[in-house]
């Protein structure tokens, strides 16, 4: 039967724990202990901390990298913008350069046309020149009837405001006989006797692209003339 001895049990504890009370109590044993507990808790906090700065680290980084990147987008975007408003702009300048030369093309076609139109019938009827300057249109040539000319000044007068403010200066003049147009075939030449020819100039305004306003009917019942319309009177012959 085994016996164990109580009381040297309880002894023994008692000691031990009254060094451990007596450790404990002593000032040096207590600053060592409250050092331990202070730099342990100093190298938790600063462990904790160096994980944190490690993982803002990382996120500043990646986004870093993520705001470089949008910015070399931005900046490929802005060069391509910059081209295509450069060929933009070279395709409106040659657009309007062709537009320019078409207007400039065009003018004189339809200014020609338009004379054309209204030249007599008369085989003798011939315009010599035609002259556009400052807004004013200068024509010349020569006819071989009074009439003639008369009745291409009232065609031009009477264009609807395409043609305005006509004036007809007219005068008989000796036809130039040209020797190399003659034909033995016609009988003898005779240098004395020159045909007669009406020289004429007519001056007035070229207006293509100007509207014109409808004819208005008055109180009586009669249709006045368009504002921009000349009056008859302007035929002026010398």
């Amino acid at each position: 039967m085994i016996k164990v001895n109580l009381l040297d049990s309880v002894t023994e504890r008692s000691a031990s724990a009254a060094v451990v009370e007596e450790q404990v109590s002593n000032p040096k044993v207590r600053v060592w202990l409250i050092a331990v507990g202070v730099f342990a808790v100093l190298g938790l906090v600063m462990l904790i901390d160096f994980f944190g700065a490690a993982s803002a680290h990382e996120n500043a980084q990646a986004e870093l990298t993520r705001q470089q990147q949008i910015a070399e987008q931005m900046a490929a975007i802005n060069r391509e913008q910059a081209e295509l408003e450069k060929k933009i702009n070279d395709i409106n300048t040659r657009i309007d350069a062709i537009k320019k030369l078409r207007a400039s093309q065009q003018g004189p076609v339809a200014l020609l046309s338009d004379i054309n139109t209204r030249i007599p019938s008369d085989p003798g009827f011939r315009l010599e020149s035609i002259e556009q300057k400052n807004g004013e249109l200068t024509i010349t040539g020569q006819s071989p009837n009074e009439y003639a000319v008369t009745q291409f000044g009232r065609s031009l007068e009477f264009s609807s405001g395409l043609f305005q403010n006509v004036s007809i200066a007219a005068e008989r003049k000796d036809a130039e006989i040209n020797q190399a147009d003659y034909s033995p075939a016609e009988g003898p030449l005779d240098l004395t006797i020159k045909p007669q020819v009406f020289k004429f100039e007519i001056k007035c305004k070229y207006s293509p692209v100007l509207p014109q306003p409808a004819a208005k009917q008055s109180a009586s019942g009669n249709q006045t003339a368009p504002a921009g319309a000349a009056p008859a009177n302007q035929v002026a012959q010398k």
